[in-house]
């Protein structure tokens, strides 16, 4: 059974997945991270608490958070050829992962900053630090693991998303298994492809957890 598949389209379709969860992976972040830190500063008796700015952005978070993610790509199509060009392919997917995963991080990171002890805030405050000194010297440097864990977890969402954009001709190895496993009757693809992603989530769960436990040390 293995004979038909053709390994040259695995592999590409492994670099295609690779790009999609990286480049995603890192926009998410440049912009999870900042609507993150916002919501956790502007939340109730917070520093720069403000109803109306945490409201609007929750709102916002949560209505992205909710819309199930193949809807989401169906709806994006028009913004993603407006934003690179084509709704297709490895640069289509981008937009709508990045649209699905940055408030799924967002909320990741506001979860983490709200794990840590107080006293960090009140003491730079205490010494007349501005919020953006505390943020920037205190409350990230202390929340750096828990950040780190989050992108883990972010980045294996991201991998299962960007399978699925394959239903809409999105590139990597879930396009793979639907073009050729689902639409051809190539069971051998698709186990392969299953593999392929299997794999390609206990690494990055594995590296993920050691540089975690690297940084614990420190």
């Amino acid at each position: 059974m293995m004979a038909n598949v053709d390994w040259w389209l695995i592999g590409e379709a492994t670099i295609d997945t690779l790009l999609m969860t990286g480049f995603s992976l890192l926009f998410t972040i440049l912009i999870g991270l900042p609507v993150g830190v916002l919501l956790f500063l502007t939340s109730p008796g917070q520093m720069m608490s403000h109803r109306g700015i945490y409201q609007s952005t929750a709102f916002i978070v949560n209505v992205l958070r909710s819309v199930p993610f193949l809807i989401l790509l169906i709806v994006m199509i028009p913004m993603s050829r407006l934003l690179v060009g084509t709704a297709l392919g490895v640069q289509g997917s981008i937009p709508p992962l990045v649209a699905s995963a940055a408030p799924f991080f967002a909320r990741l990171v506001e979860n983490v900053l709200r794990e840590l002890d107080p006293g960090v805030s009140e003491a730079c405050r205490s010494m007349g630090a501005t919020s953006r000194q505390t943020v920037l010297w205190a409350l990230l440097p202390e929340a750096t693991t828990g950040i780190l864990a989050a992108v883990v977890v972010t980045a294996i969402t991201l991998v299962g998303y960007s399978a699925m954009s394959g239903v809409i001709g999105g590139g990597g190895l879930g396009d793979l298994a639907v073009r050729y496993g689902y639409q051809r009757y190539q069971g051998d693809v698709m186990a392969v492809t299953v593999v392929v992603l299997v794999i390609m989530v206990q690494v990055f769960q594995v590296l993920g957890d050691r540089w975690v436990a690297r940084l614990n040390r420190k």
